[in-house]
C-alpha cells in the first residue's frame, strides 16, 4: 500500500485575518499577505499535485508561490452566513447577542451560515477520496476546513478541533497509510 501525504497550507492574510473578523467569499490577500506568500517556499515533492479553495486568497497564495492550483469546491471556507465580510467589532455592536452565542459555540457557525458539521462532512468525502491516491498532494484552504479536517483524520471530537489554531499560511501535514495520520503541525 502506497502512503498519501497531504500538506494543508492554510490561505495567506486578508483583511479579514489581520482586523479580526469574517472573511467575504470574495476576499484578496492583502498586499503583506501577498509578500508573505511569495516568501513560502513549496516542497517540491508537494509542487505537482496543487488543489484550493476556489476562493481568491487561496489561489492567490497559490499563484504567489509559482504554482498554479486546480480549485476543488469542498476545500472552500466556511460560509459564514450573514457575517461574511464583517469584522467582530460592527458585529458586537450590531448584534451582541448573537455574537456572545457564537463565541459560547462556534461550531454552530455564523447565522444564516454553515455549521463545523457540515463542513467536516465535505471535507471529509473530499480527504477519504485521497486515501487512495499514493502521491503528495498540497491544499490551500482556510483554518475552519483545516480543523475539520484533522478531526475527520484523526477521529477526534469536533469541538476539540476549534482548540487548534491554524493562523495564515500555517503548514499541517498528515499522512495516509492504512489510517490517517497527523506528521506536524507548523506555524505560518
Amino acid at each position: 500500500m502506497l502512503t498519501t501525504s497531504l500538506l494543508l497550507l492554510c490561505a495567506g492574510p486578508t483583511r479579514a485575518s489581520r482586523q479580526g473578523g469574517f472573511p467575504a467569499i470574495d476576499e484578496a490577500l492583502d498586499d503583506g499577505g501577498r509578500r508573505d506568500a511569495a516568501a513560502l517556499v513549496l516542497p517540491v515533492r508537494f509542487r505537482y499535485a496543487v488543489q484550493s479553495s476556489p476562493t481568491p486568497s487561496a489561489i492567490e497564495t497559490a499563484q504567489a508561490m509559482g504554482v498554479t492550483p486546480l480549485p476543488q469546491p469542498a476545500l472552500r471556507d466556511i460560509d459564514h452566513g450573514r457575517w461574511a465580510g464583517h469584522d467582530f467589532a460592527t458585529i458586537a455592536t450590531e448584534e451582541p447577542e448573537a455574537l456572545a452565542q457564537w463565541l459560547a459555540d462556534p461550531a454552530q457557525g455564523g447565522p444564516d451560515g454553515e455549521s463545523l458539521h457540515a463542513c467536516q462532512l465535505r471535507i471529509g468525502a473530499w480527504l477519504d477520496a485521497l486515501t487512495a491516491t499514493g502521491a503528495p498532494i498540497c491544499a490551500l484552504t482556510h483554518p475552519m476546513p483545516i480543523r475539520a479536517a484533522i478531526a475527520h483524520a484523526l477521529a477526534m471530537p469536533l469541538r476539540a478541533s476549534l482548540s487548534i489554531d491554524i493562523a495564515p499560511l500555517s503548514r499541517t501535514t498528515l499522512s495516509f497509510n492504512g489510517r490517517w495520520r497527523l506528521q506536524s503541525l507548523e506555524p505560518g
